[in-house]
């Protein structure tokens, strides 16, 4: 099939589940209605600044916050379900969804609204999300359904690292090459509104992926199907548990669901410790390096016994390993590996001097430095509050946060 025009796709919500609002009405869950604390899009609208993004899915309705209203200009072409049609099976048309998120940027930098008409002006802060370099990096081979016919010169080639070194393959520096003059659109379109000097420009990435040396790659099925090919799967409680919990339809659940790292919810939280232990007595078999149970999971989490949006267990694998059997990928993300949590950072300003910075940071600290870029306290933003993020360091002379 071809590369069908892509619309904004906004969330049809007889197709959401149903939940018990704070009304004790029964409404539809919507993505929004699972952020816990206030976004920074919030927190500008609430200081008088206009807000947009752009993003892949029409599910990014969270970036609005809790109260459902934080992005003015919310665009989400849909990448992966177009119709039926799948942009990510190729980075050429993966490419081509992101633009149109580009050119929705480079209006809004006008003034106008992501589809051009008539806007209240340039947003105090806004962006996007590039999928080129991640559908890059995982393609194992490039359109392999043909289904993109814009894609004349990657069809069947491979895609990802050529080695450990991260040299990339001809699509994944596609991939790189397009978002790269992407950004430098941007940049260009700032300079003619002559905003360029006054716009903190930031680059960053919500995750990396792993492997990167394509040696290391080990697809050995999916979680819950090799727990049930252990010679005792048919008769341990704590093996039952997980078939029990990866085939659940009905009734309270269970779930267990796998990339490069396996996230399981019990149907009976009780039997925790013991799925744990056995998962650890069988971590050779299963391919794991370290299964995250009880109070190691409370360290980074809230306790999964009083939120059911956090797994009880936590299953991080062996580096390169990835839950599936799929031929379509050669990398993943999700995990807690350093290719997946280790990610580029570039802040840009002309009255920034050019510097590495070797100091620890986090993605997190890239908001309140927005907030303080623009005047607003980052404490604003309840996560602020209640975790004590920094700011990005020597980016502000005693600024808020540091």
């Amino acid at each position: 099939m071809g590369n069908p025009p892509v619309s904004q796709n906004v969330i049809d919500p007889a197709a959401l589940p149903r939940h018990i609002n704070a009304q004790g009405q029964c409404v539809p869950l919507y993505p929004h209605d699972a952020i816990k604390s206030n976004t920074i899009f919030e927190v500008v609208k609430a200081n008088g600044g206009h807000t947009a993004w752009a993003d892949k899915h029409p599910a990014y309705d969270l970036v609005n916050g809790p109260s459902g209203t934080g992005v003015d200009d919310l665009y989400t072409p849909e990448i992966t379900n177009n119709n039926g049609f799948d942009a990510t099976g190729s980075v050429v048309c993966t490419v081509n969804n992101d633009a149109l998120k580009v050119q929705g940027i480079l209006n809004e930098i006008k003034g106008l609204n992501h589809n051009g008409a008539p806007g209240p002006g340039v947003p105090a802060v806004f962006g996007m999300n590039f999928q080129a370099v991640s559908v890059g990096q995982k393609l194992q081979k490039d359109n392999k359904d043909g289904s993109c016919i814009a894609d004349i010169t990657f069809t069947g080639q491979p895609g990802g690292y050529l080695d450990g070194a991260g040299t990339p393959t001809a699509v994944l520096a596609y991939g790189l090459q397009k978002t790269d003059e992407a950004l430098g659109s941007m940049i260009k379109a700032l300079r003619a509104q002559h905003i360029y000097d006054s716009t903190l420009f930031i680059v960053s990435a919500k995750h990396g992926q792993s492997p990167i040396n394509p040696v290391k790659t080990n697809k050995p099925g999916h979680f819950a199907d090799l727990v049930a090919a252990l010679p005792d799967a048919n008769t341990n409680p704590a093996a039952i548990a997980i078939a029990n919990a990866n085939n659940c339809g009905t009734g309270p659940c269970g779930f267990v669901q796998d990339d490069d790292i396996a996230l399981i919810w019990l149907q009976d939280q009780s039997q925790m410790a013991a799925v744990a232990s056995y998962l650890n007595a069988n971590a050779g078999a299963l391919f794991i390096d370290d299964v995250m149970a009880g109070a190691e999971i409370n360290l980074k989490f809230n306790s999964p016994l009083a939120d059911n949006a956090t797994p009880d267990i936590i299953v991080q694998p062996q580096y390169g390993t990835i839950y599936t059997g799929s031929s379509k990928k050669n990398a993943e993300h999700g995990g807690f590996s350093f290719g997946d949590t280790n990610v580029g950072l570039i802040v840009a300003n002309p009255g920034l001097s050019a510097k590495v910075v070797k100091t620890p940071v986090a993605t997190s600290q890239v908001a309140p430095s927005i907030l303080t870029a623009l005047g607003i306290d980052p404490k604003a933003l309840q996560a602020v509050q209640r975790e004590g993020t920094n700011v990005l360091p020597f980016l502000f002379t005693g600024g808020a946060g540091q």
